[in-house]
């Protein structure tokens, strides 16, 4: 608690001691070897002083209220400066002492003029200092000591940051963030051993990370498997030893239940100056810094801007998603052309666009992976589908029969209602269910659930074809192909692209047709953009295809003029 910033609970206390005592001045000092601050003070703007000169000194190492009734009158005092200077005449002041017998400092008042303090007064005082103890002792265990390590928490950590940027606001400080594992090992651990792990884990790490560390160091329990600690020294070469000696020791087996475990530390580091930013924002900067570490597979990353810029992007486009699905403006869906290897239209991909009012226009292969893992995306495909369904009714009343298909994410077909509500959605807009088909990446693949399954008959029953997008790239599986009630099967243009110069690819997409037309699917290839790729995937039976070649994504309008094209 040593130069640490002053505190409404204990000022409350020392302008009650000036008032009940009648004094001028009170303070709450704390002590260590030679020096007194002032953690409270009333009548004076001292923030610390030389302990052997105030009389608090001899307060310090009594077990009762220590009383001077005249300063001037005793050698001790006479010469200093609170006397001298100060004018300070009767002095009381009450050790401030732990549960265990450890003096922390004292209580103290000081009056202008000679006088003896009474029983009373000096029971009273004694009063408020037990006071100052339950405050001293609230702040540092409820709520400030982390219960399982018995080392300071984050909210400690956050109100040393405070202080350290009011005692050294432009100071460089090092910060280290220590993750002890995965979250995929923490879980797998959590269910496997149950608390016991993390405990154990948390136990024999802290010691050990204690081990490594200079006795000065600050070290906290931030998280389930978390560390944070707060370095004396910034330049490099002292925390790459630190985190060397870290990654040595930590990685020991662990013994949990009798069964070894090992922690598998990726460590981030911040330099700061405390002027420059805010406690949330370094232990955000940690954290980032961390994964950061974790998601390259090195030991330690440092903090790095640009990557917090990609993040801070990330957030602002997930938090200003409903603004965009309410809004006229921001969010439309471009059509781009399918057809047979001849060159004839057989129908059009809906592909979302989105042009943000700050960030212009952002790709849905950097927004749609992130509204995935958010209930923003059941709204998100609602819009789609409604806006989809929309533009074919208009089609059809205007003669064009096209089938359009409409990207739909994985994470809908959990939802336990979504085919209920595809057909809801049909039946107000009129649409037959012939008239579209709906595609899923492989990730569906990767979810081995029946309900997922269930849906997909669901739609499929209904009139819906069902088509597995980007096949190839993700987790394909002969086994789910049997599977899944799909009908269309695309290849990924990964596979498309160098089809003219590749006779890997051409083997691989050569064999990729053929067993899905073995398996009863429909083959349609994506990213086509060279006359040689498209005589290949005729030669081969592909059934249909899109890409530049034939066309780019295009507007409501100018689909309709493509298509009138193609029909002339």
């Amino acid at each position: 608690m040593l130069d640490t910033a002053p505190n409404e609970a204990y000022d409350r206390i020392t302008r009650m001691a000036s008032r009940l005592l009648r004094v001028p001045v009170s303070s709450i000092s704390l002590s260590d070897r030679h020096r007194q601050f002032f953690k409270s003070r009333v009548g004076f703007d001292l923030t610390e002083a030389p302990r052997e000169q105030t009389p608090c000194h001899w307060a310090f190492q009594s077990d009762g209220v220590y009383t001077v009734s005249d300063l001037l009158a005793d050698e001790r005092f006479e010469h200093t400066d609170i006397v001298q200077q100060g004018g300070m005449r009767a002095y009381a002041g009450a050790p401030l002492i732990t549960r265990t017998g450890y003096s922390l400092g004292t209580l103290c008042v000081i009056d202008n003029r000679p006088r003896t303090f009474s029983t009373e007064e000096t029971e009273l005082l004694a009063d408020l200092a037990e006071m100052v103890m339950s405050q001293i002792e609230l702040e540092n265990s409820i709520g400030r000591i982390h219960p399982v390590s018995g080392h300071p928490n984050e909210y400690q950590l956050i109100d040393d940051l405070d202080d350290i940027a009011g005692r050294q606001p432009e100071a460089e400080h090092t910060a280290l963030l220590i993750e002890l594992l995965p979250a995929r090992q923490l879980r797998q651990g959590m269910r496997v051993l149950g608390a016991n792990f993390v405990e154990n884990l948390i136990h024999s790490s802290t010691e050990t990370i204690r081990r490594c560390l200079d006795a000065d160091t600050c070290l906290y329990h931030i998280g389930p498997t978390r560390c944070a600690v707060l370095l004396s020294a910034t330049c490099a070469s002292v925390w790459e030893a630190a985190a060397r000696r870290l990654d040595l020791h930590l990685r020991e087996p662990i013994a949990c239940d009798g069964i070894p475990v090992r922690a598998v530390p990726a460590i981030g580091v911040y330099t700061f100056k405390p002027a420059d930013v805010t406690p949330r924002d370094v232990l955000r900067r940690l954290y980032n810094a961390a994964e950061d570490a974790r998601d390259d597979g090195v030991l330690t990353a440092s903090y790095d801007p640009d990557h917090d810029r990609i993040h801070a992007r990330r957030f602002q486009l997930l938090g200003s998603l409903s603004d965009a699905l309410r809004a006229d403006d921001q969010l439309a869906l471009m059509f781009q052309p399918r057809v047979d290897l001849s060159g004839r239209p057989r129908g059009a991909e809906a592909l979302l666009r989105w042009r943000h009012p700050h960030h212009g226009p952002v790709s849905p292969a950097e927004f749609v992976p992130l509204v995935e893992e958010t209930a923003h995306i059941q709204e998100l495909t609602q819009w789609v589908l409604d806006n989809a369904l929309a533009q074919v009714a208009r089609w059809r009343r205007a003669g064009h029969s096209l089938k359009v298909s409409i990207n739909v994410s994985a994470p809908n077909l959990e939802e336990p209602d979504f085919a209920a509500g595809v057909a809801r959605l049909l039946a107000r807009h009129d649409v037959p269910p012939g008239a579209i088909e709906l595609e899923f990446t492989e990730s569906v693949l990767a979810r081995d659930d029946g309900r997922v399954i269930e849906q997909l008959c669901a739609l499929r029953d209904m009139g819906i074809e069902i088509a597995i997008d980007d096949f190839g790239t993700g987790y394909s599986s002969l086994a789910y192909l049997q599977k899944l009630p799909a009908s269309v099967l695309k290849i990924d243009r990964a596979f498309i692209k160098d089809l003219p110069t590749s006779e890997r690819d051409r083997k691989l997409v050569r064999a990729m047709i053929g067993m899905a037309h073995d398996l009863g699917y429909r083959v349609v290839a994506e990213g086509i953009e060279s006359e040689e790729g498209v005589a290949l995937l005729a030669e081969w039976g592909c059934d249909e295809a899109q890409g530049y070649y034939f066309s780019k994504p295009l507007s409501v309008g100018d689909m309709e003029a493509w298509l009138a094209a193609r029909n002339h």
